[in-house]
């Protein structure tokens, strides 16, 4: 059996209302070899840009104004179930997160365990048991 490795690019949508932070997380992604997609800066945004975009994977910050983490993260999975979502916070309580996210990474981080993150979740498959 031949391994077969996916030459597209992921694609990723990041949203955090910090511009500077998300510039940040943009910018590794990119170098990464990460095609981001999209940025916005609260959670509904966060919906709209999935359900036009269909990303390979979202990159969400919890705190924001207005539509918060905590709701896009309700709302992309309540429509789309196998949407792949990785919370990125500074804070330690993330109860509700951890139901929905397939990961939570926290602020601050090091950038080879994010990446490594990133790229294993969005080039996962879902288990299908029988």
């Amino acid at each position: 059996m031949t391994l077969q490795i996916n030459k597209e690019r992921i694609r990723a949508i990041v949203i955090d209302d910090d511009e500077d932070t998300s510039d940040s997380i943009c910018q590794s992604l990119e170098i990464s070899g990460i095609n981001v997609i999209a940025k916005g800066f609260d959670g509904e945004q966060a919906y709209q840009l999935y359900k036009t975009l269909a990303p390979d994977i979202v990159i969400l910050d919890m705190n924001m104004p207005n539509y918060d983490g905590a709701y896009a993260l309700e709302k992309i999975k309540q429509d789309y179930p196998d949407a792949k979502i990785v919370v990125v916070t500074g804070f330690t309580d993330y109860t509700f997160e951890k139901e929905r996210a397939d990961a939570i990474i926290i602020k601050p981080y090091d950038l080879e365990p994010f990446i490594d993150t990133i790229n294993k979740i969005a080039l996962s498959t879902p288990t299908i048991v029988k």
